[in-house]
């Protein structure tokens, strides 16, 4: 999906008008772009975007007013001269947290399309093509082998799947893996996760790779790809399946999903299990990041004047 598309889709989502029919090329139905109300900003230096923060009035202290929505298109590249670790740290932090609640947002309102998909099904009624092209894409997303209209067990799978991810989970990987956005990787192929390809030539060669490995650390257009591609990561590949066992756990408890709780379902993520374990958590408590778990996106212009309107 081209990049211009995949900001399209985000404001669709934000504007609540995902659709389930009507379209017969695509599951989505694009927006004109003068409805575009997420910026998406290319920051030429971490001044430039300490500025943008500053401007908009995002800081730790007015979390409780909303997170704007905005997407970084990559990290600044002089990241790690700041010398204040606090300072970089909350500009690494706040800068992605966007994406995250953008992300999960995404699989919420896919989820939601994807019930009433199954209720018509489940009541005899025809499935629109956009529905069944929904269904489609999903299946090969999440890694399913069979069909979740006609199989339980398989629909089953994909709702466990097709679920979000706590920010404080998310960002603090993002931490680890490319050392709060300095690392190789991170600046000069947006891998905030250090996710891996096979395909020979598409990614960045490890330094301390052996002559026997061929892997690479996959390149992203978008630090947004690179978000939505590790919540993939971890919804689809039966290495986290522990961790989708906990979420559907605490979720059948109507317990809210933290990150403390989810990372032990990380052990093999890295050759250290229980240690990089104990690791995500202490990046988590010393960065009180289980404050994230309330937070939201700040309404977009066109959701303002809709909530305006509704009170009218």
């Amino acid at each position: 999906m081209a990049q211009n598309q995949k900001i399209l889709l985000l404001i669709l989502l934000l504007s609540g008008t995902f659709l389930i029919s009507g379209c017969e090329r695509s599951a989505f139905s694009w927006p004109s772009p003068e409805t575009a109300t997420i910026a998406t900003i290319t920051p030429t230096s971490h001044r430039d975007l300490s500025n943008y923060l500053a401007v908009n009035d995002y800081r730790w202290e007015t979390l409780d007013q909303g997170v704007p929505p905005f997407l970084l298109t990559a990290l600044p590249a002089d990241l790690h001269r700041i010398k204040d670790i606090a300072e970089r740290k909350r500009l690494f932090f706040l800068s992605l947290l966007p994406a995250v609640l953008l992300a999960n947002r995404e699989i919420t309102l896919q989820r939601q399309q994807l019930l009433i998909a199954l209720r018509h099904h489940e009541a005899g009624l025809p499935l629109s093509i956009p529905q069944r092209l929904l269904i489609s894409r999903l299946v090969k997303r999440y890694r399913l082998r069979h069909n979740p209209l006609t199989d339980r067990s398989a629909r089953k799978r994909l709702l466990r799947r097709l679920d979000t991810l706590p920010p404080d989970l998310v960002l603090s990987q993002a931490a680890n893996e490319s050392g709060y956005g300095t690392s190789r990787f991170s600046r000069l192929g947006n891998n905030l996760f250090g996710q891996w390809t096979y395909a020979t030539g598409t990614g960045l060669v490890p330094k301390e790779r052996s002559a026997k490995q061929r892997h690479e650390v996959r390149r992203f257009a978008s630090l947004y790809d690179s978000v939505r591609s590790y919540m993939n990561n971890l919804n689809a590949h039966r290495a986290y399946q522990s961790l989708r066992t906990i979420r559907a756990q605490k979720r059948a408890r109507g317990q809210a999903l933290r990150g403390i709780d989810l990372a032990a379902g990380l052990r093999l993520y890295s050759s250290r299990r229980d240690a990089y374990v104990a690791e995500i958590r202490a990046i988590i408590r010393s960065n009180r990041l289980s404050r994230l778990a309330t937070v939201s996106l700040r309404p977009t212009a066109a959701e303002g004047d809709a909530l305006r309107t509704a009170s009218l």
